[in-house]
């Protein structure tokens, strides 16, 4: 598992992450395409690709960062809202990379 988060995803510049500890169980609020959802996210980043796209991107990532899905808000708080909303308890900090 990768400790770092990257400083862009799927070419996207990561402003903030937040790590799920194990066993951090989703609410089962949303439901996403991808098998075994809450058991493979480990990571969430919130990311956006230029600074002339207003939107922001929340990834839910593996253990080694590999992006899975994405939701795409109209704002930064809006991606934290999300991440609340789906998995409760969610703390995110910036990224020491955002300047990369």
């Amino acid at each position: 598992m990768r400790a770092m988060p990257p400083a862009r995803l799927d070419g996207a510049r990561v402003t903030l992450v937040a790590s799920l500890a194990p066993g951090h169980l989703a609410t089962g609020a949303t439901r996403h395409s991808v098998s075994n959802f809450a058991e493979v996210v480990a990571h969430l980043a919130i990311a956006r690709y230029d600074e002339a796209d207003a939107d922001f991107y929340l990834f839910y990532c593996t253990g080694d960062w590999q992006v899975l899905t994405d939701t795409c808000h109209s704002t930064e708080a809006k991606a934290v809202a999300q991440a609340v909303l789906e998995f409760g308890d969610v703390t995110f900090t910036r990224s020491v990379r955002e300047g990369c």
